[in-house]
């Protein structure tokens, strides 16, 4: 007789159409506002985690990354890659999968795709730090760069920060068409900009997302006024910026995990000691956020893996209310943990 799956051998797994259905039936926005929410929660408990900087393997094309990190009870992991000659070839700058496993057997409990998910968990990871970093009443976001990212940055923002008019610029003027076509008729007002300085104006959070591999200056410093939010999130592997070093100079700088952003930051442009102020510390109210209002804070956002994990985290928490999974048969849990050969030797029928 043919061995059957034991239940311990079948791992629920998000596929892209499952995904897909999983947001929509939830909502773009309230999903990000759920991540958010998940994201806030893992770092106020930021010293129960296993934390290190990503695994990379970097080459002329791009980069391929395992994101790792564990609570104690669940460990995660993402793989994900960054290549933006991709998108000349027509294929995505960014893909990802995760998984999450129980600590105690290591058996895994959630296998998902995670390039629609790194894309929910990137923009409501900033709109969860532009929460407590931003100024009171924000309402106008300057968004350069309209690629994959621009939408869900639009939305997340304008669901959790109450944000309603977004000014959009892009070197390629049809991305920016991309993006008003997609959002429109969703409550925002939405500008075009021939260039960055005039998407800026006005606005008092910046957001730049930018795919260029290379240090770059998206903002000079004489185009950010006292008082702005900057919320970077291009500037993700070493060598890559797109802030001018100066606006750093004259900003309170608020990072994820200080060893990996150091290296891939905005902050790489820096002596190695200059300071910064983790989010946790502010989430905890151990260190402050914003504290005047003419206070430029920038985050300088890479992504790190709890916020990965906590999106893993939600996506498992919606399965059982929603289907949207399927199971697959990925553990070899044999009767006998001894007998792995015999398990074999018994499927030939």
């Amino acid at each position: 007789m043919i061995p059957q799956p034991s239940k311990l051998a079948m791992v629920p797994f998000v596929s892209v159409e499952n995904m897909m259905k999983l947001v929509n039936e939830i909502g773009v926005a309230e999903m990000m506002q759920g991540i958010a929410t998940y994201i806030e929660d893992d770092f106020r408990r930021w010293p129960e985690f296993d934390k290190t900087p990503r695994v990379a393997a970097h080459s002329e094309e791009g980069v391929i990354e395992l994101m790792p990190t564990s609570d104690g009870e669940t460990y995660g992991f993402k793989y994900v890659n960054g290549h933006p000659a991709n998108m000349a070839r027509g294929f995505q700058t960014v893909t990802a999968f995760g998984l999450l496993a129980r600590v105690d057997t290591g058996y895994p409990i959630l296998l998902s795709e995670m390039t629609v998910l790194t894309a929910l968990r990137t923009a409501a990871t900033s709109a969860m730090a532009a929460k407590a970093l931003a100024p009171d009443g924000a309402t106008t976001m300057a968004m350069i760069g309209n690629g994959a990212q621009c939408e869900f940055q639009a939305l997340a923002f304008q669901k959790i920060l109450g944000i309603n008019d977004l000014r959009l610029y892009d070197i390629d003027s049809s991305a920016t068409d991309k993006v008003m076509k997609n959002l429109a008729n969703l409550g925002l007002t939405l500008t075009k900009c021939s260039s960055a300085e005039e998407a800026v104006q006005g606005a008092q959070i910046i957001t730049t997302c930018t795919a260029d591999k290379q240090y770059a200056t998206i903002l000079t410093d004489n185009m950010v006024g006292a008082g702005v939010h900057i919320n970077a999130i291009g500037g993700d592997c070493p060598g890559k910026t797109e802030l001018h070093r100066d606006i750093l100079l004259r900003s309170d700088i608020f990072v994820e995990f200080p060893p990996q952003t150091r290296i891939e930051g905005e902050v790489q442009q820096l002596d190695a000691d200059h300071p910064v102020t983790e989010l946790w510390e502010v989430l905890t109210g151990r260190a402050e956020g914003r504290k005047s209002a003419k206070q430029i804070t920038l985050f300088d956002s890479v992504g790190f893996a709890t916020e990965d994990f906590s999106a893993l985290r939600y996506v498992r928490d919606q399965l059982e209310a929603t289907g949207h999974y399927q199971n697959l048969d990925m553990i070899a849990d044999p009767d006998d943990p001894r007998d792995l050969f015999g398990m074999v030797q018994r499927a030939k029928g």
